[in-house]
């Protein structure tokens, strides 16, 4: 067995224990949790959107317990304040007597940030996440500090009762790698979601997985191969989103306004990795690309206002990008 193989059967095998360990809290929610491990595994931070009690905030929760990394909670709310995340300066009295400035650290500097509920907080305290999350870095009174690694944010939101809350930037939206829709369970789901809460029995995740551990998953997956034309199917369903774009479906051209960004490409290519990873393959196919295109585009696509006022979702969008190209086999225009 070559050494990539026992690289990969052992990222496979610790994926494996992972899983188990969440599914020992979580009921069902399987889409769910492999792309919320799949985010975690590329690098990137998540934004988890769905209705109050669907249990997002209990998924990250259980992830940072199976995984042996600092974890902190940030509870956002309107009178948070950015030295409420980031940390401040503080006046301390010395050994000698003397009056001094100490740095305090915030909850920012942590492995795992869960940021509860993040557009419940104003504006300029969510921009207070922007140059964490993308430098993983803090500047305070203008110095410099680096965020422990490994070092991602899982972020959860309401999507309605939008009466006091802040839609984050696109910007910010862009930091996401992954935005993950938390549907409501089925009837089985919810019976077994009963059975683990209202009855003497609980079980929590042990820790199966550490800080090295993961950096190390991580680049294994950089390491993974992707065929050209592969990565040119992922770069055509990005640039398919915009409307000036030669691939640009009826969807597209109708009602989106602004398409993704680079950054989407990049969260493609790396998820689409992943999933091969966790298919015990040392390829990327199209497929994987296909599996991984919505959670990663449904945010960076703005819509005109015929799109809204249609109704038109995003994903909808999505879908009959991939459909369209996978049809063509992306092969009539050259990128």
């Amino acid at each position: 067995m070559s050494s990539m193989e026992q690289r990969a059967a052992a990222f496979h095998q610790d994926v494996a224990r992972l899983r188990a360990e969440v599914q020992k809290v979580i009921v069902g929610q399987r889409e769910l949790v492999e792309d919320v491990l799949t985010c975690v595994l590329a690098g990137g931070h998540g934004l988890l959107e769905g209705l109050p009690g669907l249990g997002k905030t209990m998924l990250v929760r259980t992830l940072a317990d199976a995984l042996s990394l600092q974890f902190t909670r940030i509870q956002f709310t309107p009178d948070l304040m950015p030295s409420d995340i980031t940390g401040t300066n503080i006046l301390v009295e010395n050994p000698s007597g003397e009056k001094e400035f100490r740095y305090q650290p915030g909850p920012i500097f942590a492995n795992i940030v869960l940021a509860d509920e993040i557009n419940r907080a104003t504006p300029k305290t969510q921009s207070a996440m922007l140059e964490a999350m993308q430098e993983h870095s803090v500047t305070v009174a203008g110095t410099v500090r680096k965020l422990p690694e490994p070092f991602f944010v899982l972020a959860t939101q309401n999507p309605i009762e939008q009466e006091g809350t802040y839609p984050l930037p696109e910007a910010q939206l862009d930091r996401f790698m992954f935005k993950m829709l938390v549907g409501a369970p089925s009837l089985d789901e919810l019976s077994g979601i009963i059975d683990r809460t209202t009855t003497t029995a609980s079980a929590t995740a042990s820790p199966v997985i550490d800080g090295p551990r993961l950096l190390e998953m991580r680049q294994l997956v950089r390491e993974i191969v992707i065929e050209k034309h592969v990565q040119r199917f992922a770069l055509k369903v990005v640039h398919a989103t915009h409307p000036t774009s030669p691939f640009a479906t009826l969807l597209v051209n109708s009602y989106v306004r602004f398409g993704s960004s680079p950054r989407g490409a990049q969260g493609i290519v790396l998820a689409a990795k992943v999933r091969a990873l966790l298919d015990a393959r040392y390829h990327v196919a199209i497929d994987d690309v296909a599996a991984v295109a919505l959670p990663i585009l449904r945010h960076r696509i703005l819509l005109n206002f015929e799109g809204e006022a249609e109704g038109i979702s995003t994903d909808r969008v999505i879908e009959e990008i991939v459909a369209t190209l996978r049809a063509f086999k992306g092969d009539e225009i050259e990128v």
